[in-house]
């Protein structure tokens, strides 16, 4: 369906396909595609998602396939970030009628933010990790020693104490009605503390590369590492590990707020009636046009056909889970959310609390103006976005927040 899309050429590079019609694209993210798509291992084509928009490294909403090399900044530091969902047998008439004591719970059952002081714990992570999470840890452990038998600055870091914890910025625990009333758990989170480390030390080991080697790139976040190399096969290592990592984070979350939603509901609930569990930033090795190629997703979720997918909304706003329809161009691939309009600097300058607090009505959140970054006016429209990908992704469930829990 080549009217889908919008065609953009770049020169000295791969041409750009755009799902973006009906939605704003910032001219810094096509500027930041376009340097993307110059690498000589691009293969094909890149393509961008209706919620693009500029990152650090990489353009947020965009999917790079490439042959013989990966490039780690276009993965980033937040490797794994995902989404999980979880439809319950609750009603929204099983619900209290004021939601602020299940919040609370759900703050008190997961760690979440970030404080910092010489000496203090952060908030953020836990101080000892109960059983559970212990438990939990020893499914990655191993292998986990085993990369740092390569790389020990990856064991002095919060890698336990953040496992089953939330995070900051755009990450969130929400409880969701969809339209036939009945209650969803969702939750947005990724590899913490441990796959920043992971992330950013291999971003920078990739630029001494590039400097030892003496290649010149359009943007050094565009340094690489080809395939064959040690440092290539250490990074996919270590990248796989932190994305087995994320996902086992967000299962150790979804227990731990079933279980604080437990002591608020008296009545028993079935909680994995219905479960997605996926990623939206990470690489991975995939089939396409009849060649085998990595796959880097930068806030693109898999939408190979018949894969399911969630797509959230702002914290006012609607969010989705999707299945995928398998579509080619965009390399089985779909948007991860609505997409930033605004910078948090300056969603925190020109919305106020009185819009933010209008804009979130009827959820039970903070209202305060430390989540003004995170204001539902900082997004693009959820509803132009899934419009601007319908050959990419059919809506299953559609799902409203009445509890949203930030870090």
């Amino acid at each position: 369906m080549t009217d889908s899309y919008e065609f953009q050429h770049v020169e000295g590079g791969v041409p750009i396909k755009m799902w973006t019609k009906g939605v704003p694209v910032d001219e810094g993210a096509r500027d930041q595609l376009s340097r993307a798509a110059q690498m000589p291992f691009v293969f094909k084509h890149v393509a961008a998602m209706p919620d693009v928009h500029v990152g650090i490294g990489a353009t947020v909403g965009s999917v790079i396939p490439t042959k013989g090399a990966v490039i780690p900044a276009a993965v980033g530091v937040d490797i794994g970030c995902g989404m999980m969902a979880a439809r319950t047998s609750l009603l929204a008439s099983d619900l209290p009628d004021n939601l602020e004591a299940v919040r609370h719970a759900i703050e008190a059952a997961v760690p979440h933010g970030r404080s910092v002081g010489r000496g203090r714990r952060d908030h953020g992570s836990w101080g000892e990790p109960p059983a559970e999470v212990i438990e939990a840890w020893r499914a990655v452990s191993t292998r986990f020693d085993r990369i740092c038998e390569k790389y020990p600055r990856f064991k002095n870091t919060n890698n336990i104490v953040h496992l089953g914890t939330l995070g900051t910025g755009n990450h969130f625990i929400e409880l969701c009605l969809d339209t036939e009333s009945r209650v969803w758990v969702m939750l947005h989170s990724g590899s913490r503390g441990v796959g920043n480390r992971i992330g950013s030390s291999f971003i920078e080991l990739a630029r001494e590369d590039m400097r030892n080697w003496f290649i010149n790139l359009p943007d050094k976040d565009l340094a690489y590492f080809a395939e064959g190399t040690d440092h290539f096969d250490d990074y996919v290592e270590a990248v796989e590990w932190a994305q087995d990592f994320a996902a086992l984070n967000r299962r150790v979350m979804m227990a731990n707020v079933i279980r604080a939603l437990r002591t608020q509901i008296t009545k028993p609930f079935d909680a994995d009636v219905e479960a997605v569990n996926c990623h939206h930033n990470y690489v991975t090795r995939e089939n396409h046009f009849g060649e085998n190629i990595l796959v880097t997703r930068k806030g693109a979720v898999r939408a190979a056909e018949g894969s399911m997918g969630i797509i959230p909304g702002s914290m006012g706003a609607k969010s989705f889970i999707v299945r995928g329809l398998g579509n080619a161009e965009s390399f089985h691939s779909c948007s991860h959310g609505a997409g930033r309009v605004m910078s948090r600097t300056q969603a925190k300058k020109e919305v106020t609390i009185e819009e933010h607090r209008a804009d979130t009505a009827g959820v039970e959140c903070r209202k305060d103006a430390g989540v003004i970054d995170e204001t539902p006016k900082a997004y693009k429209p959820i509803d132009k976005v899934m419009a601007a990908q319908a050959d990419l992704v059919e809506i299953v469930h559609t799902l409203k927040q009445v509890v949203c829990v930030k870090g």
